[in-house]
């Protein structure tokens, strides 16, 4: 009010004028009434007072003002002392909320809006600027306790008691007990209310930190292990064997087979109770793989239209019990220039998982669904029949790819089959830490290199059975079970998941029954077997010549093989025949532990100190304390692949010989980027290791694998952890799983309750 005629001597006006100019401000500061009407009404009241004002000497305006601007100055000094000798505003003081406040006031500053309180509006800014003249002792006014005040307590502000409906009387009574002579309307009594509540602080002492003082910097400790080791170099492996009828794509391999050998075993699948349900045969699936994909290219139309180009993304959603269909259904999409991508099943239609399998539907443009007669019946439908747009899913087309919906092709028409290239041959789901699901893209050229690669790890060899307990929509399953088998015309016998819950001990049955020579499987699964195997006496397995362990880089997997090897060496189990090995949905298989005969070492062994892993450092421990994480290697990189281990955070720069790193990988048999995600593609598929002078390793992009871990004697792997599986408590990092196998470590009988 300073600058509207707010001088001390407008004191001298009557009551009800000065009421009356409050209740304007009040109006104009709630937006009631404009500026220009806020001017007009008061210039209104003020009319026949403006010569008893301008008559003033200018002077004692000036002084009055002056005065009323250091005795606020003067008190507000005295409060911000008394507060700073406070401890708890120094003490709790946060840099990161002083600067924001900061930035929002230079904003409102800016904008000239009003501070967002209705306690601290316009009128009550005002009221603290005036100064009332000392000669004015009573009656005494609303804002006399607001200022001027010598003490650091909180003054009590004098408010008006309420007025009873209907009293006429012209004599108020404050708090005081001291009439005043005034008419006090609504506005005018919510204005006394207000000021009668405590006037709030600034609002940079909203944002203090009560526990600043706790969160003191860490201090490194002195006895910390250090790195002392060399710059490690790049490791390669051995380069890829070149074979002479090596087929130029993997479906000119399907061809061949189902042409040549239309009566060779390819897929047989198991029911619930272990017997076989249905063996599909090379010609089977040359025949209905052209049968569907001769169907998806001239019934799918829209308007006379087709439906898909070629390129485009199809679902395949198929049950785990049904590997037939779904192979029928994957190299049909192949063959017809369509990218498959297999997903799970959907259970309900809110089931929280699907929402980010529709999410990755969405991002990758699919609007056609691949399914069986049997589990279309299952999902849920609409009232209209119709399968329901489960949450989250884009819109999609569902079509049964059972027999009796296919079209036979001419005689004259066969499919385009080309050689590899680098477009996408299909496109494998990926659930990240934070729950998002991506999908990584596989181009043919990589698909095919990564057959080349695991059937020179493996040696694999025609007519070969595979016994096959992973999931074989993705992963391990996926690449040995359904692409690898048929690139090299091999025999896989698959195992249900809900087969294993009923036997534990069934593919170990099956691995006889059929003389299996491989075995695909994971360590719960060996885990399984040790508890059910005093029911079962009757197999052998000398017939394996490899026990591929799909997640041999966790920390359960070492127990489970040697307990394991333990119990089922009398059985005709080798030690030489256990296969751990490594990958993840961006490299696909990394390393892989291979048999004397075929070039491999004796496997490593490495109990490593809990405590310098922590720090990123490697020190070797002995077995004997639980603060130790046992780990098994995972054998020797992939063939025609490179590995280097580097820092998990910052620059990629080369990690010293004794210090734990992210591993990435240079091949031609990974993955090629996120589909639809171009700048998370270009920091994990491309990224360049630099040496400690900053300069590139290779001029090859590398395959950020997710993997942590070094590389040992012998050229081994080792794997120690996920990065997306690590914890920061006090500098410190520490591994999710390491976490789990140390409770498992000190007798969970004892200490950890099951389930929990």
């Amino acid at each position: 009010m300073a600058e509207r005629g707010g001088c001390a001597l407008l004191d001298s006006l009557p009551m009800d004028i000065r009421e009356s100019l409050a209740e304007l401000e009040l109006e104009l500061s709630e937006g009631d009434i404009t500026q220009k009407g806020y001017e007009k009404k008061r210039a209104k009241l003020l009319a026949r007072y403006i010569p008893l004002i301008q008559g003033v000497d200018p002077s004692l305006q000036t002084e009055s003002k002056l005065a009323g601007s250091s005795q606020i100055t003067l008190t507000t000094n005295k409060q911000q002392r008394s507060r700073s000798t406070s401890s708890r505003d120094e003490r709790f003081r946060s840099d990161v909320h002083t600067e924001a406040v900061q930035a929002a006031l230079a904003k409102y500053k800016e904008r000239k809006m009003p501070m967002p309180s209705k306690r601290r509006s316009a009128v009550q800014s005002s009221v603290e600027t005036y100064t009332p003249p000392e000669s004015i002792s009573a009656p005494p006014d609303v804002t006399t306790g607001l200022i001027g005040h010598p003490h650091h307590e909180r003054p009590q502000v004098a408010s008006v008691r309420g007025v009873p409906r209907g009293f006429n009387s012209s004599i108020l009574e404050t708090a005081n007990g001291v009439p005043v002579n005034s008419r006090v309307s609504s506005k005018i009594q919510q204005l006394l209310n207000t000021l009668k509540r405590p006037k709030r602080p600034p609002l940079r002492e909203f944002f203090v930190d009560d526990f600043e003082e706790l969160l003191e910097v860490q201090q490194p400790d002195p006895n910390q292990p250090k790195v002392e080791g060399t710059e490690m170099a790049l490791l390669k492996g051995e380069p890829i064997g070149v074979v002479s009828n090596w087929p130029p794509s993997l479906l000119t391999a399907l061809q061949r087979w189902g042409t040549t050998q239309p009566k060779a075993p390819c897929l047989t699948s198991l029911d619930t109770t272990g017997k076989s349900v249905y063996t599909l045969t090379y010609g089977k699936l040359w025949s209905r793989s052209v049968k569907l994909a001769y169907t998806l290219l001239n019934k799918m139309t829209n308007k006379s239209e087709p439906m898909l180009k070629p390129g485009d993304r199809v679902a395949l959603v198929f049950p785990n019990s049904d590997p037939v269909m779904f192979m029928v259904a994957f190299y049909g999409c192949l063959l017809s220039d369509f990218i498959p991508v297999p997903i799970e099943v959907p259970l309900t239609r809110k089931d929280a998982g699907s929402q980010q399998i529709g999410f990755l539907l969405g991002s990758c443009g699919v609007s056609l669904a691949l399914t069986t007669d049997a589990c279309q019946k299952g999902l849920p439908k609409s009232q209209t029949g119709d399968v329901v747009t489960f949450k989250g899913w884009p819109r999609l087309n569902w079509f049964v790819i059972d027999g009796k919906h296919l079209m036979k092709p001419p005689k004259d028409w066969a499919p385009h089959i080309r050689d590899a290239s680098s477009d996408a041959a299909y496109i494998e789901y990926k659930t990240s830490k934070e729950g998002s699901t991506m999908g990584v893209t596989v181009s043919q050229a990589a698909m095919l290199a990564h057959c080349h690669a695991l059937t020179q790890a493996c040696g694999y060899s025609e007519a070969e059975t595979l016994t096959n307990v992973l999931d074989f929509k993705r992963d391990a399953g996926l690449w040995h079970g359904v692409l690898t088998s048929v690139m090299n015309r091999m025999h896989v016998v698959s195992i249900p998941y809900a087969l294993m819950k009923v036997n534990p001990l069934s593919w170990i049955q099956k691995v006889s029954t059929y003389k299996a020579r491989v075995a695909l499987v994971k360590s719960r699964d060996m885990h399984w077997s040790l508890l059910a195997q005093r029911d079962q006496r009757d197999v052998s397995l000398n017939s394996l010549r490899m026990l591929i362990v799909a997640d041999g880089a966790n920390p359960w997997s070492i127990s489970s093989c040697d307990a394991f090897l333990n119990v089922f060496q009398c059985r005709g189990l080798r030690p030489e025949v256990i296969s751990p090995c490594a990958s993840s949905s961006e490299a696909l298989t990394v390393s892989m532990r291979r048999p004397p005969d075929m070039g491999g070492v004796p496997p490593g062994k490495a109990v490593l100190s809990m405590n310098s892993l922590s720090y990123g450092v490697i020190r070797a421990d002995t077995e004997e304390k639980l603060s130790v994480l046992t780990v098994q290697d995972v054998g020797q990189i992939l063939p025609g692949a490179s590995i280097c281990v580097v820092k998990a955070e910052g620059a990629p720069h080369l990690c010293k010989t004794d210090e734990i790193g992210e591993l990435c990988v240079s091949s031609h048999s990974t993955g090629t980027a996120y589909y639809g995600l171009q700048g998370i593609t270009k920091n994990v598929f491309e990224t360049i290791p630099l040496t400690a002078n900053g300069d590139p390793v290779s001029n090859q992009h590398f395959t950020r694998t997710g993997l942590l871990g070094f590389v040992g004697p012998e050229r081994l792997v080792f794997v120690v952890g996920k990065v997306d599986g690590q914890m920061c408590v006090s500098g410190r990092r520490h591994s999710c799983d390491d976490v789990v196998a140390t409770a498992l470590a000190v007798e969970p009988m004892k200490f950890v309750y099951r389930g929990r």
